[in-house]
Formats: C-alpha cells, sequence, structure tokens
C-alpha cells in the first residue's frame, strides 16, 4: 500500500492529487491510534465514512467499530464534518 504523507490532514486534497479511498481510510486509521496526530474519534469517524464512501472496503467495518466506543453526539458531529467536506469538494 502507497503511504501518504500529509502535514495538515484536513488538507487531503493535496494540490492535484485525487483523494482516494485508501489515503482517506489511512487518515482514519492515523486519527483513531493517534498516528502523527492526536487521538481523535470524531475525526477518525470522519475519514473511515468518507473512505467507505468512495468504496474502501475495510472503512465500514472500522467506522462501526469506532462508533461503538462512541457517544450519539460524536457520532452525529463526525457525520456532519463528512458532509461538509464533501459538500466543499
Amino acid at each position: 500500500m502507497a503511504r501518504f504523507e500529509v502535514p495538515e490532514v484536513d488538507l487531503a486534497t493535496m494540490g492535484q492529487q485525487v483523494n482516494t479511498a485508501d489515503l482517506f481510510f489511512e487518515l482514519g486509521i492515523s486519527y483513531s491510534v493517534g498516528r502523527g496526530v492526536p487521538t481523535d474519534r470524531i475525526a477518525a469517524h470522519k475519514w473511515f465514512n468518507l473512505a467507505a464512501a468512495r468504496g474502501n472496503a475495510d472503512a465500514s467495518r472500522y467506522r462501526r467499530e469506532i462508533s461503538g466506543e462512541m457517544t450519539k453526539a460524536e457520532v452525529i458531529e463526525a457525520q456532519r464534518q463528512a458532509r461538509e467536506y464533501v459538500s466543499l469538494q
């Protein structure tokens, strides 16, 4: 699998590079375990959600697992952030 260096993870467009499901999945992993960024379940859920929507086969399972560790309000916020990200693209 390719490795992506993202200095500002919320700027995942990275110039002309196409956003991919795998990139979003890796961002979800990074936020879920705190790899290079602070652990953030809301951000992890958002990126897993976006990865799943773009066809990453594992992202739905990871999103479901992390949502079990979140409050209902946190899940709602993660979904709002994912919708906002899509609307800005």
